[in-house]
């Protein structure tokens, strides 16, 4: 038990300190120009913010639909990473559904509470050996705390074969 917490505060240091910069660097560099960022992190909930700036921005002068899908997905699936850590499980988006509200023209912060429901998807690909889905929702919050877009995200999740020599 005393390991898997120090995975976990690991992974949560790592996303939530100026080391984050370097991990958006070598994995996921658009969200580098993108300027994401976790404030908060933690087993249960995630949150993920992207502010409006120009880079961000579409000719209609609001956030590109696929900087908040970005954001949204990382506010998901850092929760995914978090619990599959040291299990050798395989992970993968199979389905995005978005809806948006408002036009987005202030900083953005996407909340996932979904923690436990990935936990209990990945216990059940470790125990069964068979993929799982797990349904994840985020919310996207503007500055003044109305929701201007919202995101389903499937992940499937199977633990991978050991291959024998």
């Amino acid at each position: 038990m005393k390991n898997k917490e120090i995975g976990i505060n690991k992974i949560i240091r790592i996303f939530t300190t100026w080391r984050f910069v370097f991990f958006l660097l070598l994995k996921l560099p658009m969200g580098f120009l993108a300027r994401l960022r976790v404030p908060i992190l933690d087993v249960e909930k995630s949150n993920v913010s992207v502010p409006y700036n120009y880079w961000n921005k579409n000719p209609f002068k609001s956030m590109y639909f696929a900087v908040q899908a970005m954001a949204a997905e990382l506010s998901t699936g850092v929760l995914a990473l978090l619990h599959t850590d040291g299990k050798n499980i395989s992970i993968l988006v199979t389905s995005l559904k978005s809806d948006y509200y408002k036009k987005a023209t202030t900083k953005v912060n996407f909340i996932c509470l979904d923690g436990k429901k990935i936990l209990n998807a990945v216990k059940a690909a470790v125990s069964t050996g068979k993929a799982q889905k797990c349904v994840m929702n985020s919310k996207g919050y503007d500055a003044h705390g109305v929701c201007v877009s919202e995101f389903q995200i499937t992940w499937s999740l199977k633990q991978r074969r050991l291959v024998k020599k």
